[in-house]
């Protein structure tokens, strides 16, 4: 079924997927699973799969919360992709290029892609877009999608209200999709810059680190509103050098998720700073964690692509110090204090 050029499917017949089950994946189904007739969860875990077909609970990431009856736990990948108009990617940026090259042959013409990933792939330096076009080609690349904004998936999946930006270049396409994801709980606004609201949604989980190192190290509010400013600041600085609009990174994919992740305890990204500042190690903070903090491996791609732009990204470079370099915590915020002094604009 072609679902842009042609006649759209009504809601309820649109066979979607979603492809990554971690707590984010989940989420989104259960948001869609609110519209459609079924929703089709693809698993890596067989176990995970097995437990929400059979006790409606996905046991490594949100075990406490009843999903809806509606959502179809698989682990055969290719059946889904064949098999289903619209695919959600929600799976670890890394893994985003892997993912996409075992699907691309089993991709049917029309089939909509919407990413929930956000961050950048750290040996191309590229964002899920440009990957997207480089592994899909045009064919199915334009019409794709891009869902960020400010939304955990432990409220989501409580119906607390949430809302998001979704951009696309395709009008239509771009239509249909915000149109699939709103619910009475899930507000949806959309954009046509790709490229900034991808970027709000990795730079933001930088920024968050650089918080909660702060706030391990009890350096106090005032330190962290300091931080969460001026990292909104860089933001912007990447990402009109990228082609962005700087007012996007005032929006729900900016400053919006900058502002929840960087201050509530439920963020990952701030959890892993403040556990850093308060003197563990990365190694030891990831060992026991099953979801990634994707603001690690961001950090490193954003801090070589800056240098590779000439981009000034000072609280970047002090994570990165942090989580590359070795150094400590208390000593690289003390280097962003003794910095030059200079206007606060421009």
């Amino acid at each position: 079924m072609n679902t842009i050029e042609g006649i759209v499917p009504s809601v309820g017949s649109v066979r979607a997927a979603v492809i990554g089950a971690g707590s984010w994946g989940t989420a989104l189904a259960s948001v869609l699973a609110g519209k459609l007739d079924s929703v089709t969860l693809w698993c890596r875990e067989a176990e995970v799969a097995d437990a929400i077909q059979t006790r409606r609970r996905n046991p490594l990431f949100v075990s406490d919360i009843e999903l809806p009856a509606n959502i179809n736990a698989v682990t055969d990948l290719a059946v889904t992709v064949a098999s289903h108009d619209l695919l959600v990617m929600v799976v670890p940026t890394q893994f985003v290029r892997h993912v996409l090259k075992q699907i691309e042959p089993d991709f049917m013409p029309g089939t909509i892609l919407v990413s929930a990933c956000k961050g950048v792939e750290v040996e191309s330096l590229t964002l899920i877009s440009q990957i997207y076009a480089q592994v899909l080609g045009d064919e199915h690349s334009r019409k794709a999608c891009y869902l960020s904004g400010p939304s955990f998936a432990r409220e989501v999946l409580q119906r607390k209200p949430t809302a998001v930006s979704i951009a696309g270049s395709d009008p239509e396409a771009l239509l249909w999709v915000q149109q699939l994801f709103s619910t009475p709980y899930f507000r949806t606004y959309r954009t046509d810059d790709v490229v900034g609201l991808e970027l709000g949604g990795a730079l933001k989980n930088v920024i968050a680190l650089a918080a909660g190192i702060s706030d391990g190290l009890e350096f106090g509010y005032s330190a962290r509103a300091a931080l969460i400013t001026r990292g909104l600041a860089e933001m912007v600085r990447l990402g009109t050098r990228l082609g962005a609009r700087s007012e996007t990174f005032f929006g729900l994919s900016g400053m919006g998720d900058l502002l929840l992740t960087a201050t509530s305890d439920l963020s990952r990204n701030r959890s892993v700073g403040r556990r850093l500042g308060a003197g563990e190690s990365l190694e030891e903070i990831q060992k026991g964690s099953l979801e990634v903090a994707e603001g690690v491996r961001t950090t490193h791609s954003v801090f070589h692509l800056a240098k590779r732009l000439q981009v000034e990204m000072p609280i970047t470079q002090a994570v990165y110090e942090i989580l590359y370099g070795g150094r400590e915590p208390r000593l690289v915020v003390l280097d962003l204090m003794e910095r030059q002094l200079k206007t606060e604009i421009g």
